[in-house]
């Protein structure tokens, strides 16, 4: 079974925003995939379901974002599933609007949420995709500006970062975490300028 963890935090005040660019991708994938993310354990919303003829398990930690961890470490515990078969998605504010990033494993960088899986599941390889979510402005600090939502354009790009999000996970399970890295972590939606 493969556990797919999208990141963000609960509630209407923070449904679209920047933080909630894994939950977004949670919500698509479970709407394309008739798989409903509704029941209530782990500290977690989540849903069973298949996806490219394998076992998945779509959810949202209902920690907020800088304990996502303790939601992943008690699904772990659980299932007690291998280490690749999870895959993050969240958000990113370092790789360029309009991409998606893949990587085998890593550090958790900047991100809160990242850093508490890591912490909690003490590993990190594992899986993750990260979705752009725009450059921080210089009169911003980071923490309004991941809370903020998007502009109508924005908005719009990210529908298509989610949509990459998801046929790269298809792919992943599909083939393999190369072909899925090699075929969309070269994709940009928008035109350099």
């Amino acid at each position: 079974m493969y556990c797919i963890v999208g990141l963000g935090n609960p509630g209407l005040k923070y449904e679209n925003t920047r933080h909630n660019a894994g939950f977004l991708t949670i919500d698509y994938l479970a709407n394309k995939f008739g798989i409903d993310v509704k029941k209530s354990k782990f500290k977690s919303l989540y849903g069973q379901g298949v996806i490219s003829g394998q076992k998945v398990m779509l959810v949202k930690p209902q920690t907020y974002m800088n304990n996502s961890g303790e939601a992943v470490r008690e699904i772990i515990n659980f299932y007690k599933f291998d280490i690749d078969k999870l895959i993050v998605i969240y958000d990113d504010i370092d790789i360029e609007f309009g991409t998606i990033r893949i990587r085998k494993k890593g550090s958790a960088g900047t991100h809160n949420g990242m850093k508490s899986i890591i912490y909690q599941i003490q590993d990190d390889k594992f899986p993750r995709i990260k979705i752009a979510v725009g450059k921080k402005p210089e009169y911003m600090d980071l923490a309004n500006f991941v809370l903020s939502g998007f502009t109508e354009k924005e908005a719009e790009v990210i529908r298509e970062e989610i949509k990459l999000a998801s046929d790269s996970i298809e792919t992943m399970i599909e083939s393999s975490i190369d072909m899925s890295m090699n075929k969309f972590n070269s994709v940009k939606l928008l035109e350099d300028n």
